[in-house]
């Protein structure tokens, strides 16, 4: 509870900091003043029209991944699994692609791109190509290694197949097209944030309310069913809630890479728990994107996508973590 209430301590510091920088610095008084609907007139357009959407669409991004990655690591018992890993952002990323190159030319794909065209067609794409993973890892049943065995295999087709796409776009469709492949949050604004809020909404509280019974899962199929959990349709109801999650931020801001999966290991690691917590992983992958989104527009002379940042951060990590298990494995 300490661990989670510094966090989201951590988490609002970072959403003030978040509007405060930029191009046009704008003081904590000022901010607050503006939120409160007493700010001048450039405060309250730096304020709720350019940054607030952005920040908040960040955060939100980042506690649905963060859940979303704990879910998937949980009921998989695999650190290394995360909705990327089952095929949720790659059918994803095929649906968009393909929503823009057959949606029109380029000015038919920059005015789409964060309205209610692409998102809905990316939330669809994740949710067919979960449904692809789990039918083809189903014998009896669906184990978490086949899950994650046939996820890969799968995401590497739609993969192919979202490049393929770009291939045969024109240059100025790839080129919006692969803005949005890399996660980016510069497009975000209240039409981004409404529909987002509302899935986080709903979907963290039914995350929150199971927690008991993945606690159960954690410990093995084996004890599960022998204390009456229902472990295949528990399984089932994890990772539809994972996969609506993922579709919700995919949908807002493309797939921004390795949140998901860095967010639970640090909670798991802070928390000094046995299982990623949920909403310290939620909150967790809140400050990463708000951390990594802040750095994008301020370090550098352009407007970095988000999702270049979380790569750099997240893929070391990765690595540590392959080779700290493999040593794990041979000792």
């Amino acid at each position: 509870m300490l661990v989670t209430c510094a966090a989201l301590l951590l988490a609002l510091a970072l959403v003030v900091t978040a509007i405060a920088v930029g191009g046009a610095r704008v003081g904590v008084v000022d901010i607050l003043r503006t939120l409160a609907g007493h700010g001048d007139a450039l405060d309250r357009l730096i304020v709720l029209q350019l940054r607030l959407p952005r920040v908040l669409a960040g955060a939100l991004v980042g506690l649905a991944l963060g859940v979303a990655g704990a879910l998937m690591q949980t009921v998989t018992r695999n650190p290394l699994a995360t909705p990327d890993v089952i095929g949720v952002s790659s059918g994803a990323s095929l649906g968009a692609v393909a929503a823009m190159l057959i949606g029109g030319g380029a000015e038919s794909v920059g005015g789409t791109l964060l309205g209610a065209g692409v998102p809905a067609v990316a939330a669809l794409g994740a949710i067919l190509a979960t449904a692809l993973v789990y039918g083809l890892g189903w014998r009896g049943g669906v184990q978490s290694y086949r899950l994650v065995l046939v996820g890969i295999g799968v995401g590497a087709m739609l993969d192919a197949g979202t490049s393929y796409l770009l291939v045969r776009a024109r240059v100025t469709q790839a080129t919006a097209a692969a803005e949005w492949l890399v996660g980016s949050l510069s497009g975000a604004s209240w039409d981004t944030v409404r529909p987002l809020l509302y899935g986080v909404v709903v979907l963290v509280p039914l995350a929150l309310a199971g927690s008991a019974a993945l606690a159960v899962s954690h410990l093995g199929d084996e004890i599960a069913q022998g204390v009456g959990l229902p472990v295949q349709l528990h399984r089932l109801a994890v990772i539809a809630l994972t996969v609506l999650l993922t579709a919700a931020s995919v949908a807002a801001a493309g797939p921004i890479g390795f949140v998901a999966f860095v967010a639970p290991q640090i909670a798991l690691r802070t928390a000094g728990a046995t299982r990623p917590p949920l909403l310290l992983s939620g909150l967790t992958g809140t400050c990463l994107t708000l951390l990594a989104d802040t750095l994008a527009r301020t370090a550098f002379p352009w407007d970095v996508p988000v999702g270049i940042v979380t790569t750099v951060i997240g893929a070391p990590y990765l690595i540590w973590l392959l080779v700290r298990n493999r040593k794990e494995m041979t000792t």
